[in-house]
């Protein structure tokens, strides 16, 4: 691929609320704009709203909004949960059994129709997807290089170190993070930015400045994604 090193992504979160589902869009939008065939996924949602078509996440419709091409809904987020709790005991409540096989099934649909596929976590890495099952195993099975969105806020400094300790004790590249502003009111936002640049040992995609409507069209100009590296020329 001649404008990205990935053909996938898996974005994780210092903690539930962090800001992944902005930053994933904002990716999308991003590698969109550089003529790339890009969608996401979400394996596993809780908190879906039953609709005429079926059960619904919002995470999961602001990321097929934001591919192209538009991937089909099951194939997106092939376990959608009702229950608002963590995804086991939601899976749990809801008689279901999340499995790797039909995670693996949807991200190889999704994978034949596009470029890149930006596939969202849930929570923080630590939090299991199933009794039997942890991201790491999803991330191990598919090869997923893995980008960091550390939510801004007092304590991240402390959240930022052990999810990048805990992704590669987990035998799992960290390609990048994010800075995710989640918080308008805290304080030192840039000096704790810069800590994190020294301390994280992946380089920084971006930084998602506060907005109170976070548009991910726009948000996309906030990133900096890494081009493959070229041998020099002889």
């Amino acid at each position: 691929m001649d404008s990205f090193p990935f053909d996938r992504l898996y974005v994780t979160g210092t903690d539930t609320g962090a800001g992944k589902t902005v930053a994933s869009t904002a990716l999308l939008h991003a590698l969109r704009g550089r003529g790339l065939r890009a969608v996401g996924m979400k394996p596993v949602a809780s908190g879906c709203e039953s609709t005429v078509a079926g059960l619904r996440n919002a995470d999961a419709l602001a990321l097929q909004a934001a591919s192209d091409p538009a991937p089909v809904y099951e194939d997106l987020n092939p376990f959608a949960l009702p229950a608002p709790l963590a995804p086991e005991l939601a899976a749990r409540a809801a008689g279901v059994d999340v499995s790797l096989p039909p995670l693996l099934d949807a991200f190889a649909r999704l994978r034949a129709q596009a470029d890149v596929v930006v596939m969202e976590g849930v929570g923080g890495w630590a939090a299991p997807l199933s009794a039997t099952l942890d991201q790491a195993d999803l991330v191990r099975a598919l090869r997923l290089p893995v980008v960091l969105v550390v939510g801004m806020r007092l304590g991240c400094l402390n959240h930022a170190r052990l999810a990048a300790a805990a992704i590669r004790a987990d035998g799992c590249a960290l390609v990048g993070w994010i800075a995710s502003e989640v918080d308008p009111a805290m304080a030192c936002r840039e000096e704790n930015v810069e800590l994190l640049r020294t301390r994280l040992q992946a380089p920084c995609l971006g930084w998602l400045r506060w907005s109170a409507a976070p548009r991910p069209e726009a948000l996309a100009h906030q990133l900096s994604l890494p081009t493959p590296t070229r041998p020099a020329p002889l």
